[in-house]
């Protein structure tokens, strides 16, 4: 997703760079240009939005419910271990979100290629103050998934759990930048061809 928006951001600089070309056959494919990218644009960021806002159901996924019954809050993260030797493991990290005492959130991994789930519960940012493998024996049956204590089964898998999931919000970090740019480029284009339009 990182690269879409890096791409869109250069597109977006290049319309506002042809602004100057208003005369001529130049200046009628500048505009075409500069239309196309900012509907491409809008295009992009609506898709972007509804599907993020969408619940992420697939019809084979395997659903996991994760309950907090904790005194506080835990902002939960999944990492699916994909693969069966130890040197060739790919893991998938994915965000559940805040979820506060006594509530729940429901999630669907796609887990075809995966045997195990970790859970990471962060207090804070930084503090991780839970950490579960799950076995995926059975991928046919939904699970439900208390968390009653804190909780760490393993200091070398939560380290590496702990590295992807930084990672992870690196990588968003990134994307969210971009994101900003982009809708920033977006409106000052918008802005100015339907100025010039009026």
């Amino acid at each position: 997703m990182f690269s879409l928006f890096f791409l869109l951001f250069i597109a977006l600089v290049g319309s506002l760079l042809l602004i100057p070309f208003k005369l001529g056959s130049r200046g009628i494919w500048a505009k075409r240009f500069r239309i196309f990218v900012t509907v491409l644009g809008l295009g992009i960021f609506a898709y972007y939005f509804i599907s993020k806002s969408l619940p992420d159901f697939r019809k084979d996924a395997l659903s996991i419910q994760v309950i907090n019954k904790l005194p506080l809050p835990l902002d939960f993260y999944f990492v699916q271990v994909e693969g069966k030797k130890s040197e060739n493991l790919i893991y998938k990290t994915k965000h559940l979100g805040i979820i506060r005492t006594n509530h729940y959130r429901l999630e669907y991994l796609d887990v075809k290629n995966a045997d195990e789930v970790w859970i990471a519960g962060f207090l804070g940012k930084k503090n991780m103050v839970y950490f579960s493998q799950q076995s995926l024996a059975s991928k046919n049956e939904d699970r439900k998934i208390e968390i009653n204590n804190y909780l760490n089964q393993s200091a070398k898998l939560s380290g590496i759990a702990k590295t992807q999931i930084e990672f992870l919000k690196s990588e968003n970090t990134h994307t969210a930048i971009w994101i900003v740019l982009d809708l920033l480029l977006l409106f000052l284009n918008g802005a100015l061809l339907l100025r010039k339009s009026a």
